[in-house]
């Protein structure tokens, strides 16, 4: 039976009661919050910490995770967990480092942090390359992935799925701006959290004990770290690789930051990361749990990117497989909102306030942030569209784009924060070149060029990339002079040393994140 078929009309009904309580919720929140572009972009500076918190968990989370990581737990087991628990780490560099550092600095994008620290040429690249990024990864992957799984269940051609998701997303961003994103980001969060253990807990009824749930699959479905021969994670390149990707992803990257600069102050900002890391810890057990779940009770799937599906369709009551539906778009629209928000806040602010009108009026900037929203929306549809038959499953494909994404932004980004001597000449060459190598290789990777077993893994190759692009820019600023253009500013520890207040609370939580997360790893060792 196709999934669409498995559908009843009370099912419907639960998609269609979301999607007009999700436009609604928007909607309402647009009329409270009416005012200048800082409502559109950054809400005001308005943020509580669980409304940050929530957001910034609600758009890691998409629909290609949910499905991919009950792909991975079917394969491989608890493996996958890694791109989740470590990644505590880096929200607490983060929110204890980097934002107060860019707080300090006053600035409302990544690219701003980096005109101030290199210059307007290292500046005008990073605002495109930002945009770059956004359209590709943040909106047409995930459109892209959102529209498989709507067509697989809606029975819809894949272009009016995209069209159709993309749509919802532009009208929350574009009516609500930042503010409507986050708060229905909190929504969708709390939606995907419970819809999600409603179904663990109902399949793993059908396993019947946690000694057949232990006891039914391969042993190393149980650890973490994989050995080095492994052909998906081998532990050496989660190790190595998934560092450079997460430096980017949450310290650097604009969707990310946006929500903690967000927030009404700096304490906030930190509460709201650090419960963020907090909600790090739940997905493993109710958005994999079920494809190991589902490997016991369905082994001969012939593929596993069906394991989320399969327990849907067979285990929900009606009603219920709704809204699992309903928590899938919910996956979409909390991600494609949020890079459309911040695809308009480094187009707006960034280019067109700074380069084309520089006198243009607050008005003037919200109304070009909402027909840039709309603009770029097309041009993501477009993006998705075309990734139809590359060949692989959604996690990769996605995880794939960011470990070649990343190397170059992440380099310059940390080299720049932490390195006085670092000079706008490297870091636009660094860039260019950069950028360019990775990008090369990561589409030869995609392709297979020139064999499909040449390159190693592509969390190793995102390693071995930073760590020549860090080599290069470290020896071409020791060759180089500073320029007039380059601010003198404090680095990470210095700003940190001078800070008025030390957030001891703060450090307390993250201390107690620390225990559970060293004891889940002795755990699963």
């Amino acid at each position: 039976m196709e999934i669409h078929e498995s559908l009843q009309r009370l099912d419907f009904i639960v998609i269609i009661v979301y999607i007009v309580a999700l436009l609604s919720l928007g909607m309402w929140v647009s009329l409270k919050n009416k005012g200048a572009q800082e409502d559109l972009f950054l809400g005001g500076r308005t943020l509580p910490w669980y409304n940050v918190g929530l957001s910034i968990f609600g758009t890691n989370i998409g629909p290609s995770f949910l499905i991919a990581s009950c792909s991975i737990a079917y394969t491989s087991g608890v493996v996958g967990a890694n791109f989740e628990w470590l990644a505590w780490w880096f929200l607490m560099l983060l929110g204890m480092l980097f934002i107060p550092h860019y707080m300090r600095t006053r600035i409302d994008t990544m690219p701003q942090f980096m005109l101030r620290r290199f210059g307007p040429k290292v500046y005008n690249f990073l605002s495109w390359y930002a945009l770059f990024t956004t359209v590709i990864l943040w909106l047409g992957g995930t459109l892209y992935a959102g529209g498989v799984l709507f067509s697989q269940i809606m029975a819809w051609p894949l272009w009016a799925s995209v069209i159709f998701l993309a749509l919802i997303s532009l009208i929350l961003t574009t009516v609500g701006g930042l503010v409507a994103v986050v708060v229905t980001d909190s929504f969708q969060s709390i939606l995907m959290i419970a819809g999600s253990a409603i179904l663990t807990i109902i399949a793993f009824t059908h396993v019947g004990s946690v000694e057949r749930l232990i006891t039914s699959v391969p042993d190393d479905y149980w650890k973490l770290f994989r050995p080095a021969d492994d052909d998906v994670y081998p532990w050496h390149a989660i190790v190595l690789g998934y560092p450079v990707l997460a430096i980017w992803f949450w310290c650097t990257d604009q969707t990310i930051v946006q929500r903690a600069l967000g927030a009404r102050n700096l304490r906030q900002s930190q509460l709201g990361v650090v419960f963020a890391g907090y909600l790090k810890i739940i997905p493993p057990f109710i958005f994999m749990l079920p494809g190991i779940l589902c490997f016991i009770l369905h082994p001969d799937l012939s593929n596993p990117d069906e394991a989320f599906m399969t327990m849907v369709t067979n285990y929900l009551p009606v009603g219920m497989t709704g809204l699992i539906v309903a928590v899938l778009i919910a996956a979409l629209v909390s991600t494609v909102d949020s890079g459309l928000n911040s695809f308009s806040t480094v187009f707006t602010l960034d280019i067109y306030a700074k380069k084309f009108r520089p006198g243009a009026s607050p008005g003037e900037i919200k109304w070009v942030g909402r027909i840039v929203m709309i603009a770029v929306a097309i041009l993501a549809i477009l993006s998705a569209l075309s990734m139809e038959g590359v060949g692989k499953d959604m996690f990769h494909l996605l995880q794939g784009i960011i470990s070649f994404i990343a190397p170059p932004m992440g380099a310059v980004f940390l080299i720049g924060v932490l390195w006085k001597r670092a000079t706008a000449k490297a870091a636009l060459a660094t860039l260019y070149l950069g950028s360019t190598v990775s990008l090369s290789i990561g589409l030869c990777h995609f392709k297979h060029w020139p064999s499909e077993t040449f390159w190693p893994n592509h969390l190793l190759l995102a390693f071995y990339l930073f760590a020549g692009i860090c080599a290069f820019m470290a020896v071409l600023s020791l060759l180089t002079q500073k320029s007039p253009d380059e601010e003198d500013m404090p680095t990470l520890a210095e700003t940190y040393a001078t800070m008025d207040e030390k957030p001891r609370f703060v450090w307390l939580l993250w201390a107690g994140l620390a225990v559970i997360m060293f004891a889940i790893y002795i755990i699963f060792d």
